[in-house]
């Protein structure tokens, strides 16, 4: 059995960073050449890159540009891109410019109808991320916290054909505490999209106890962020692990 690893590259004011627990004023910047560090993670062996345009998720509208187009210019990696694209045109603009998969957030949990036009738009470009505290959905780069579960608000898209379902422990995002297994796989079980773990890995072990649950289940693959830029996670062994 192998799982897809991706690599996250999240930006915010043109460089790259991560945040602990969502919080914009928490950002590490681990690189000012956002185009560079795609090199680094594409010759370092992974098959995708994860972008997450932070800025763009509290602003609803696309904020880190030029840094994402410098991305797409730099590698031949598919790339999912979600954060502050909230409408078709948007969806659009960046799958023609050479996103392969647009990930949907905040989009998909106040205006569902979008997620099952632009499926049908976009067949197999479309993925839906759920970002959630203590297993509520919140939207709006994590500033809002809904009353919707987040099982709930997969189950919408059983059958629009999303291509994946993103799922985020925001409690764990950056802490490096591991992921929430429990909640992953219970989603997982509910739903027949693929699941991407995503929110916590902060060790090899850690994926490798995600490995090790993953066997029979609608899980994919995995996101890993801090672990990677701190050096906690080597990308060789990681892609071992995953069969990558």
């Amino acid at each position: 059995m192998s799982l897809t690893l991706y690599p996250a590259i999240d930006l915010k004011d043109g460089s790259c960073v991560r945040l602990r627990r969502g919080e914009m004023d928490q950002a590490t910047v681990y690189s000012d050449d956002p185009a560079a560090q795609a090199i680094a993670w594409r010759d370092a062996g992974f098959k995708w890159l994860h972008v997450v345009d932070l800025n763009g998720a509290f602003a609803g509208r696309p904020v880190n540009g030029a840094a994402v187009t410098a991305i797409l210019g730099a590698v031949d990696l598919p790339v999912q891109l979600g954060g502050g694209i909230r409408d078709m045109a948007g969806i659009e603009t960046w799958l023609t410019a050479g996103v392969h998969r647009v990930i949907l957030g905040s989009a998909a949990a106040k205006n569902p109808a979008l997620v099952i036009e632009a499926c049908k738009a976009f067949p197999g470009r479309i993925a839906v991320g759920i970002d959630a505290r203590n297993g509520f959905v919140a939207t709006e780069g994590w500033a809002e916290t809904s009353s919707l579960p987040a099982a709930e608000l997969g189950a919408r898209f059983e059958d629009a054909g999303v291509t994946a379902i993103i799922y985020t422990d925001i409690g764990r995002d950056g802490m490096l505490s591991g992921l929430n297994l429990d909640q992953t796989l219970d989603l997982a079980a509910k739903l027949t999209t693929p699941v991407i773990a995503s929110g916590g890995v902060g060790s090899l072990d850690d994926l490798a106890a995600l490995r090790r649950v993953a066997a029979g289940t609608r899980i994919e693959g995995a996101i890993v962020g801090r672990a990677l830029y701190d050096g906690r996670v080597k990308p060789a062994e990681a892609l071992a692990l995953f069969g990558g």
